[in-house]
């Protein structure tokens, strides 16, 4: 259980407590975009799952999946009111299913009481709040079986995929080989011009889904995530973006009972009043 002392809120560095972990190898933006948009009483912590070889295989997430448990027994411990896993994949690595998800995560959250959230169902919780039931997948960077497990997940989900492609699909790159090459950061032009890409392909989608943690160059060349493009972008292509960092950081705020500061895409502002 939950050591005693943190029920009592004056025991705590801040009055809402939330932790991150992220797959190895990886200094990630969660923790720092999630901060930035905060009320001054939430503070963040930080902790990477620790595998001395790691590949991004499916089949090492799937090996490792319960180094999750880990994690929340030791964010618990440390006083955090809530945990998210950044990483769209690990919902779908073992073949699960969304029911099988969201068991796990209520398993955990019961266990160590406190609120586990995994980015890849937060997007199943985040259409299912905007009501969104068809929908449009920008697999991004996503090597092919990703992009057809996730699909796979979110058909299970209900939702009726009207197409999933990532940047080789979409054609803004001839191999997979030259994506990776980028390490997961991308032009800043390129956000804009995939999500345009996207709809045109699903016109009818009811909102379009991003995938993973893909990141965009701003004009000073710092990446940016989809959290901080989403206003601009949902502009451009008139429909809801559900992207997996801002679908994560919506179901943590929510579990706080609190909003994120400042303008937002349509799904955080729901929490803005």
């Amino acid at each position: 259980m939950k050591p005693a002392r943190w029920h009592d809120p004056a025991n705590k560095l801040f009055p809402r407590q939330v932790g991150f972990t992220a797959p190895p190898h990886d200094f990630d933006a969660a923790p720092s975009d999630f901060l930035r948009m905060a009320p001054a009483s939430v503070g963040v912590h930080g902790r990477l799952l620790h595998l001395p070889q790691y590949d991004h295989e499916l089949s090492q997430r799937a090996d490792n999946f319960h180094l999750l448990e880990d994690v929340v027994h030791c964010m618990a411990n440390a006083g955090a009111d809530a945990v998210g896993q950044v990483g769209t994949n690990w919902v779908h690595c073992n073949g699960t299913t969304p029911e099988e998800i969201a068991e796990f995560c209520d398993r955990l959250s019961d266990k160590y009481e406190t609120a586990f959230h995994m980015a890849g169902y937060c997007l199943v919780e985040a259409l299912r709040e905007l009501g969104a039931e068809r929908i449009a997948v920008n697999a991004v960077y996503y090597w092919p079986d990703w992009r057809d497990g996730i699909t796979r997940f979110l058909r299970q989900a209900g939702f009726e995929v009207l197409y999933s492609g990532n940047f080789v699909d979409q054609g803004f790159y001839a191999t997979q080989e030259e994506v990776n090459a980028l390490t997961w950061i991308f032009p800043g032009s390129l956000a804009e011009a995939s999500m345009v890409r996207v709809a045109e392909q699903a016109p009818t989608a009811d909102a379009i889904v991003v995938t993973g943690m893909p990141n965009w160059r701003n004009d000073q060349g710092l990446p940016q995530r989809a959290v901080s493009l989403a206003p601009s972008l949902e502009g451009t292509i008139g429909r809801p973006i559900v992207a997996s960092d801002l679908a994560l950081y919506w179901r943590l705020f929510k579990t706080l009972g609190v909003a994120p500061l400042g303008p937002q895409g349509r799904l955080l502002t729901r929490l803005q009043g």
